[in-house]
């Protein structure tokens, strides 16, 4: 993310960020708005705007057995992040408002884990191991390689907002979904957070 964004964001439901405490609730059955994940404030442009860089639009995680498409996400109009809408529970969306996969920062994916509609593309993420490969391919069909450091599932009143969003010169990524058990509501606890760094 750009080194001078305040992070504030909260998770609503889906996937999304908006600015306070910060949570991604990325995808459950009963969850099919988009915001619910952590991001920058609304002013921030898209590295790919001000760098001129292609955006993703692919990504792979063999080890797991997921591959999906990329949509491009930005912020709802409160300020979280947006989240694949339910209907397209089995695509990814990378946040356009941090760095494009393989640049320096840390570039966010987000997906669901499951929607109404049932399985969601990162329902299967919770199986992910430290050392896992994960290649991200450009709208060009270049590919950005990044393994797998480690994971964590969070409570969405404690989402670890800095240190998803937060400047860094590694060229890092981060993926969100939901985790946990759920509510009385029937909404997800906790936010599953994988962190990788570029080969």
């Amino acid at each position: 993310m750009v080194p001078a964004v305040p992070l504030v964001l909260a998770v609503l439901a889906g996937c999304s960020a908006t600015p306070e405490p910060a949570t991604a609730d990325a995808g459950h059955a009963r969850s099919s708005t988009a915001s619910d994940a952590p991001g920058p404030d609304k002013g921030t442009e898209s590295s790919q705007e001000t760098k001129g860089t292609l955006p993703p639009a692919k990504v792979d995680i063999p080890s797991v057995g997921i591959t999906s498409s990329l949509m491009v996400l930005g912020l709802n109009a409160d300020g979280t992040v947006e989240v694949p809408p339910a209907e397209k529970g089995m695509t990814a969306g990378w946040y356009a408002g941090g760095p494009v996969p393989g640049e320096a920062g840390p570039a966010v994916i987000i997906g669901h884990n499951d929607t109404r509609f049932g399985k969601a593309v990162f329902h299967d993420l919770k199986k992910i191991a430290k050392g896992a490969a994960i290649t991200v391919t450009n709208t060009a069909g270049a590919d950005a390689h990044f393994t797998v450091t480690g994971t964590e599932s969070v409570g969405k009143n404690a989402f670890p907002t800095e240190k998803v969003y937060g400047a860094t010169k590694d060229h890092a990524l981060r993926l969100i979904t939901c985790d946990g058990g759920f509510d009385a509501q029937g909404h997800p606890v906790n936010n599953l957070i994988v962190y990788a760094t570029q080969d």
